[in-house]
This record gives C-alpha cells, sequence and structure tokens, in this order.
C-alpha cells in the first residue's frame, strides 16, 4: 500500500472489552473468477449471507500476473445493494450508467449504493504490477432497495488512519473505531468496516454492539481472537465471530505481523432472494428486476451529462 498518502491520526478514545468474542468457525474461501476472468477469492459465499447478515458476499484478490485481472470487470448490472471495493494495491477505474466515474487507487476505496439499479464496470489502468485489494457486497433494506443509485469515491487520504495505544493502526472505512469516525456511515445495517495492522505481540480491541454479525479477514500474518487460549485464524482464512449476548466485543492478538479487516453490521432479518447481480426480497421482484434491465430501466445517464 502507498502510505504516502495516507496520514495518521491518534486515537480519541480507548476501546474497552470486558469479555470477547470467540471464533463460531474458520473459514476457508473458494478460488473463482469473475467478470472477464478476474481470478478471485470468494470468501464469504452465499450459504453464509443469513448467518452474516446483513453482508452477502466478500472477494479477495490479490496477484502480480496481469494475466489474472487485465481482463477486469466489463459492464454489468446491480440492484438491491452496495458494494465497497477497497484497493491495497492497484488502479481501476469505475464507470456507470448513473454518470459516477471515478479512479480507485492504493489505499483507496469505493462505496456504490446499486438502489434501483445500475450498470457499471470496473476495468484496470494497468498493464501490469501487483493487483490487490477487496470488494464486500452490503444489503440494502427492503425499503431502501428502489432509491437513486449513490456513488462515493474515498482516496486513500479520505480514510482515517488511527494509531492504536499498543501499537499498529486501524483504517476506518465506516463505523467507528477508538474515538475516531469512519469515512463512511450507513443508516439501518450501520456497518463497521476496519482494515488493521499489528505487529507481533500486540492487542486490538474493538467494542462491537451484541446484535451485530461480525467476522475478521486474515490477509497476512496470523491472529489469536479472545483469551490466550482462543482460535487461532491464519492468512486468507475468515474468523466468523459467535453472538454470544455477553460478549461487548472483541479482542484480537497477532501472533506474528498480522493485517485483517474486521467487518460488522446490524443484520436486517428480512427475506433475500438473489439472482446473480441483484438482490431482492422475493422471487416476483426478481423477475420484475430481470424485465426492469431487459427493457432498459435501469439508471441512464442524463442526456446533458451523456458525451
Amino acid at each position: 500500500m502507498d502510505t504516502t498518502r495516507i496520514q495518521t491520526v491518534p486515537a480519541t478514545a480507548t476501546e474497552t472489552v470486558q469479555r470477547s468474542r470467540s471464533v463460531d468457525r474458520v473459514v476457508r474461501g473458494i478460488a473463482t473468477s469473475d467478470g472477464a476472468g478476474v481470478k478471485l477469492t470468494r470468501v464469504l459465499t452465499q450459504n453464509l449471507q443469513r448467518r452474516l447478515d446483513p453482508f452477502l458476499m466478500l472477494d479477495a484478490f490479490g496477484t502480480d500476473n496481469k494475466d489474472d485481472y487485465i481482463g477486469g470487470f466489463p459492464d454489468h448490472p446491480h440492484r438491491g445493494f452496495e458494494t465497497i471495493t477497497y484497493m491495497l494495491a492497484g488502479r481501476m477505474r469505475h464507470r456507470d450508467s448513473a454518470g459516477h466515474e471515478g479512479l480507485l487507487e492504493n489505499g483507496g476505496a469505493q462505496w456504490m449504493a446499486a438502489g434501483a439499479g445500475v450498470v457499471h464496470s470496473e476495468l484496470p489502468e494497468q498493464e501490469d504490477g501487483r493487483m490487490e485489494g477487496f470488494q464486500l457486497w452490503l444489503n440494502l433494506p427492503a425499503a431502501d432497495k428502489m432509491t437513486a443509485p449513490w456513488y462515493r469515491d474515498m482516496p486513500a487520504a479520505a480514510i482515517p488512519t488511527v494509531a492504536l495505544p499498543s501499537g499498529g493502526t486501524a483504517r476506518v472505512l465506516a463505523g467507528a473505531s477508538h474515538g475516531v469516525a469512519g469515512a463512511v456511515t450507513r443508516p439501518v445495517t450501520e456497518p463497521l468496516y476496519l482494515d488493521v495492522h499489528l505487529p507481533a505481540g500486540q492487542t486490538f480491541a474493538q467494542t462491537l454492539p451484541a446484535g451485530h454479525n461480525a467476522f475478521i479477514y486474515v490477509y497476512r500474518g496470523t491472529i489469536t481472537v479472545g483469551d490466550a487460549d482462543g482460535a487461532v485464524v491464519e492468512a486468507q482464512r475468515m474468523g466468523v465471530l459467535d453472538n454470544a449476548g455477553q460478549a461487548d466485543g472483541v479482542m484480537i492478538r497477532a501472533d506474528e505481523d498480522a493485517r485483517f479487516l474486521l467487518i460488522a453490521g446490524q443484520p436486517l432479518n428480512e427475506p433475500i432472494a438473489q439472482y446473480g447481480p441483484f438482490v431482492m426480497n422475493t422471487q416476483d421482484q426478481i423477475y420484475q428486476t430481470l424485465a426492469d434491465f431487459r427493457d432498459g430501466r435501469f439508471a441512464k445517464i442524463p442526456a446533458n451529462q451523456a458525451s
């Protein structure tokens, strides 16, 4: 990650966790490809959507081989949820049918609410070098699924990076940590999205609302969650956190220098009907979505903005 553009701020509060959540299960992702042949690992799969409501999917990608990413993700539609793409390394251009455009670079992120429907593309703006990052899908509540599409670019400098009291840093994409508000706050689902870098032997504490579902994805090193005898989560593994009512957060110790995502949110407890890139609440809504997409009723660039 290009740290020259990232400003670190001191924590303004201390997260105090009296009892940590533990790991309910450790998940190994599934190697697959998407878009025009982009190789990735699908970490949060469809069979975990109810367990990790409101999150629908997490993909991790990382390669130095241009053939694994050069095709990118040409035009494709979405409806009914939000996508959060976080780039550790590389350059990718976003364009969509609602007229939004942005360049995603090292350490930056983009947040898009597809709402009632949008067609977008994410294409590499590099011909070689490393491409690494994540895409998270966050469900929209039924009442908001047909709202107008929304988009926000978050360059690296716009994502607060907190200097942790025990050493290390936490980048706060969404929610709040150690008294520092993140780049984005979303209603209803109240997502927390942290990228934590922790030196070996150090511990990170984060409070979590009891009702929120949460998971950790380790992408460097190895961590232990909970007490000294807690579950070990190695690199390229996801630890699903339990929902023990007496726990008020999570304690994470780096067994070696580690980097991980900590993601949590308020479950919607609504039906999920998914057909590929469309996520609604009923099959009838899916049929209507397919008809709307076929008939060109997704968002379009206004005539006065079209080139």
